[in-house]
Formats: structure tokens, sequence, C-alpha cells
């Protein structure tokens, strides 16, 4: 027998995964002679049919969630309002590209510090209001003002006011020019919600979107039903959608294999080979900006010593880590956001390596010869996080550096831990563009800077950056705030991982899947559908 035929045999008998055979076929030189059929991914499909209940099994929900938007912190609620209950003005389509959503056109002013939205006619709300330029006002100025308690607050910042000349017009004055502002609006938090006097009526879970809210129970699930009404073509095409909240990623997996569930998110790489061998059962993967990082906050002792922060940076081995914990799903990051699938990566900045006489010669500088620290952690930051920081504990011994590492409990971690606990660990799904990842998480007034960081120069090149129309001189901004990041930062990020997700054979979508965030884009539920 051949070993083309042996593999093929080994793949059809889910011996071994996709993955594994086309790896095995690429490294004998037998890719070429692999039968299309064999080789395409069984959910590529041309036509979308209708109908079913999906039900979906997925990490992040808590009973802290809420209906509001402005309150979206995990992927749970990512996954609710995207396409599902709400829509915006701009999107991230399956192919990577932005395109307007709820905005047919949207043009900048010469200098970028004018943007005009021109909006779909026509288009109901689920309780039958015709979305208008009125909606978006309020949805948008939700996020803004000092009441604001949006997480998306900062993004919006620079919006100096918001006019509406027509009921299909929506003009956004900047007190900057920026390049990057129709992109910065598709984050999850942006949802265009109808307009209750001078506020969004969030409280209703009422939208735009595909799907009609049924029942929302925090933490345990919710349940939709297909919007009759939806305006986009091709979109919605199951019945029903039933969100799952199930934190344990062994749970999640069980619910998926018992046919529970019809897919999950976030696999557990330890296990993932085994999961793609079920029968039933895909595995796939993208490549994006998602990363895992351990933010400290550098406001507090000792984390407000750079040089302790380097110490720890050279206690880390990452190679390691990515061969440990992410089996080859990733690579290894350099303690900034910035991705190699992003315009501006510095691919030439040299990676920080693990290094213990480095480390001994930072602690040193910090006064000291040993040390102790506490580091929370807890798999609902990522999966294999507990691995992480076990690892990352051994590491360090070799540095003098004792890791007294906390396992924190899953329930209610990015509220009780995440930016609570003074040395934590977390993910990001990462960002399309540099600016938006940026001022997410690293600007000074960034609502979700975890390492509540601040660098003059940082944020100096930062609004030099967003406003610069040419290319090669924002290049070279990005390229030293991606050093200054490593050098100064308060995150350690030592890898980026590929997006990892299992559906059930019956699970069908396009070819392309988007990699800003996982499960295409956080929009299977609008986007997928059954064979």
């Amino acid at each position: 027998m051949s070993k083309l035929k042996k593999l093929e045999e080994m793949l059809a008998q889910k011996k071994i995964s996709r993955r594994e055979f086309m790896k095995r076929v690429t490294a004998l030189g037998l890719a070429a002679a692999v039968s299309p059929i064999v080789s395409a991914d069984p959910s590529y499909a041309a036509t979308p049919k209708k109908g079913g209940r999906l039900r979906a099994a997925l990490s992040g929900g808590s009973t802290a969630n809420t209906l509001d938007p402005a309150l979206s912190d995990d992927m749970y609620t990512a996954n609710l309002f995207s396409g599902v209950l709400h829509n915006y003005l701009t999107e991230i389509s399956n192919d990577g590209t932005l395109i307007g959503e709820l905005a047919e056109t949207f043009e900048p002013s010469d200098n970028a510090k004018k943007w005009t939205f021109r909006l779909r006619k026509g288009i109901e709300f689920h309780n039958g209001k015709t979305m208008d330029a009125k909606d978006v006002l309020v949805s948008m100025n939700h996020h803004r003002g000092p009441d604001s308690k949006s997480a998306a607050k900062s993004l919006v910042a620079s919006v100096e006011d918001i006019k509406t000349p027509d009921k299909h017009t929506v003009i956004f004055e900047l007190n900057a020019g920026n390049m990057d502002f129709p992109w910065l609006i598709t984050e999850r938090t942006f949802a265009i919600m109808p307009a209750k006097g001078e506020k969004p009526d969030w409280a209703a879970g009422i939208g735009t979107g595909g799907y009609i809210l049924v029942n929302f129970e925090p933490g345990v699930r919710t349940e939709l039903k297909r919007n009759p009404n939806y305006w986009k073509e091709g979109r919605a095409h199951f019945d029903e959608v039933e969100f799952i909240a199930i934190a344990d990623i062994t749970a999640r997996a069980s619910a998926l294999s018992s046919g529970n569930a019809d897919l999950m998110d976030r696999c557990d790489l330890k296990t993932v080979h085994l999961l793609d061998r079920r029968p039933g059962i895909n595995v796939e993967e993208v490549v994006g900006t998602q990363h895992y990082t351990l933010p400290m906050n550098t406001t507090v002792a000792p984390f407000d010593d750079n040089n302790i922060r380097l110490a720890l940076k050279h206690a880390i081995d990452r190679e390691a880590i990515v061969k440990t914990v992410l089996r080859g799903h990733g690579k290894v990051g350099n303690d900034h956001p910035i991705a190699p699938s992003n315009q501006f990566y510095s691919a030439d900045l040299p990676q920080l390596e693990y290094d213990p006489d480095k480390a001994k010669h930072y602690l040193k500088k910090a006064g000291h010869t040993s040390f102790k620290v506490n580091l929370s952690s807890s798999d609902a930051a990522f999966p294999g996080a507990v691995d992480t920081a076990i690892l990352y504990k051994e590491h360090a011994k070799a540095c003098g550096i004792d890791i007294n590492v906390i396992r924190e409990p899953s329930d209610g971690y990015w509220t009780d831990v995440w930016m609570k606990k003074p040395w934590s660990m977390c993910f990001w799904s990462g960002r399309p563009t540099e600016d938006w990842a940026f001022s997410l998480a690293y600007a000074d007034d960034a609502h979700w800077n975890d390492t509540f960081w601040k660098n003059d120069r940082f944020n100096k090149l930062l609004r030099e950056a967003r406003t610069e129309t040419d290319p090669n001189k924002r290049r070279e901004m990005y390229y030293e705030m991606q050093k200054i990041l490593r050098d100064e930062g308060g995150a350690i990020i030592p890898m980026f991982a590929n997006h990892v997700w299992a559906v059930s054979e019956k699970i069908q979508h396009d070819e392309k899947v988007a990699a800003n965030q996982s499960l295409d884009g956080a929009r299977c539920a609008e986007r997928w559908w059954f064979a």
C-alpha cells in the first residue's frame, strides 16, 4: 500500500486529523497528489440552507453579563450582539475587508477629521421601528460623555460632535484626522439600538440583527429566533439559536461530543487532536491576531519598577510555552499586540528571549537577589492559562524568581480578578489595525488598559500616527511603539494563538472565515448554516 493511500485511510477512519494528514503528505512531498475532495474542508459549501436550531457552547458567559453592548467584555456577548441581536455601521467581512453594514457608504474629508455615513433605507428593528440617523446618534452617544460606563469609551474620545442633517446621514466630526475610524466602530460595543428619547433602549435587547431575543439568562443561556424581516440576503439561516454559557473547556467538548451542542469555541489544545478524530466532528482554525497576555498593574509595587518587569520578561521561555501549551497552533510573541498579519508589524524588532542571567541582572538593578511574586491564573483567561503559569514558575526558578501561582475560580474571573489583582492572565482577540490595538488597551485613556501603563512618548506617537497620511511615516511610528511596549510596557505577551474551534459536521460556512475574532469574527450564528 502506498504511503498516500495509507494516510488517506487513516484520515477516513479518523485515526489522524485533517491537519495532521496535510502535514504528513506535505512532508512527504505528496500534497499535489491529494484529491481536492480529501484536502478540502467539508464545512465549505456553496449554497446555504435555512432551518434548524443552532446550539453553541461558548466560553466567557457570566452572571454579570447584561444586554448593554457598552459593557460587553467577553466572547459570549460578542457572539450574542454581532449580527445576531444587532448590526453596526461597518463590518469586517469574512474575507477580512471592511464593508458597510447599516451604512451604505462612508467617506472621509480630505484630512479625515470628518466622516460622513449614508445609512441604508428601510431597515427595521425587531419592534418594527424603522432605523434612522437618530438611532445611530443616541447609540454612539451612549459611549461618550463623562457619565458613560462604556468599555470602548476611549475609542470615540476623539469624536467632538455627531451631526444628523437628515434621517439617513450621520456625520462624525473628530478632533484630529483618523483614517482608521470606520474600522474602530466595528467594535462589538458600538451596536446600533433603537432610540428611546435621548438614550438607546438596550435593556429590551432589540436590534436590527438576524435574530430576535426570546430568553436571556446571564451566565446560563440565551435563546433566539430568526428575524423574519432581516434585511441581509444570504444571512441568518437558522430557525433558532441557543447560546449556552459553559466556562469549563472539558464540559464544552463533552457537550459537542455528546450531541448536546453543535459547536464549541476555544478548544483545549492538549486534546484537540482527539476531538478531531471523533466521527461527526471537525476541528477548524484560522491564523489571526489573537494573543495571550500576563498584564501587570504598573501603578503598584513591585510592577511599578521597570527593572522588575524586564526581569520577569526575561524569565519566561516563550518557545517552550508555545510548543507545550499551543502545540503548534500559534507563534511566539514579543510583548506587544501587533501580529505578523498586521500591516505595520515590525518583523526586524529583536525577539525577547529566555535569559536567566539578564533576569538576574534586572533583579539586581531593582535591589533584589531573589524575588517572590503572586500570579493569578485561571483557564477562564485562555485554554492552558494554568499550564502556562506553572511552566513559567519552573522557568523563573533559574532566575531567582519564585512565582506563586494562585488558581482563581473560572466564574467571575473577568469581574473579580482581571484588572483587580496586581498580576493576572488575559487573552485578546487582537484588532485588525495598529491604532485600534494600541488604543483599546495601551493608550493612557483606554478603558481596558489592564496594565494601567502610561508613557508620554508612546501616547504622543499614537496620536500622531493616527493622523499621518504618509504610510512610510506611519510605519516608523508604529515600529517605535512596538519597541516601547516591548522594553517598557507592563504586559508579558508570550504567544499569538490561532483561533481554534470545533463543529458538528452538519455545520457549513463560506470558504473564508474572518480572523479578527473566533467563530468567523463572532458572527457564526449570522453566517453559518446546517447542511
